[in-house]
């Protein structure tokens, strides 16, 4: 079975940005959601893909990823995500052997900016970065499908200064 193991960091500086080398704006947008798993559709570019991922806490998660066409896609996010989508602009910066994506939201998450690192395995050794700061993989007020009902506009103060 696909899994998805994922770990998240919150952004601390600027210095990522020259070593970009792609960068990709994105709108994805929640079909379904449960405690049992969310479903999605995302747009990135001239590519896009429905996607299933298990609502499990932590870094590894069931994640099944199918591409269809873009203009499906655009259709579905229209008919069915009835505004619970986010746009954000994804940033791939490689470090060492790994890649990092920088995720930078707007509209009602502007001012987030995530970091995050897919892994062979739970304990895999990485070199982090000197732009990340705390982890938050286990925080699931950053998950893309709670940002979507609770965006980090609407923090309060003690949200957004709160670490894992």
């Amino acid at each position: 079975m696909p899994h998805e193991i994922e770990r998240k960091f919150l952004v601390i500086n600027e210095a990522w940005r020259t070593a970009v080398t792609r960068t990709a704006p994105m709108c994805q947008g929640y079909l379904a959601s449960d405690p049992s798993c969310s479903i999605r559709v995302r747009v990135s570019g001239q590519e896009a893909y429905l996607n299933i991922k298990s609502a499990t806490l932590g870094v590894a998660r069931y994640e099944f990823e199918y591409p269809i066409p873009v203009d499906e896609a655009h259709t579905l996010l229209s008919l069915f995500c009835h505004g619970r989508s986010l746009d954000k602009v994804r940033h791939y910066v490689p470090n060492g052997p790994d890649l990092w994506e920088i995720d930078v939201f707007e509209g009602p998450n502007h001012g987030l900016i995530v970091a995050e690192i897919e892994l062979a395995s739970v304990d895999q050794a990485f070199e982090r970065p000197s732009w990340v700061g705390a982890e938050v993989s286990h925080d699931t007020r950053y998950y893309n499908v709670c940002l979507i009902d609770h965006p980090y506009s609407r923090w309060d103060s003690t949200e957004v200064n709160r670490r894992v």
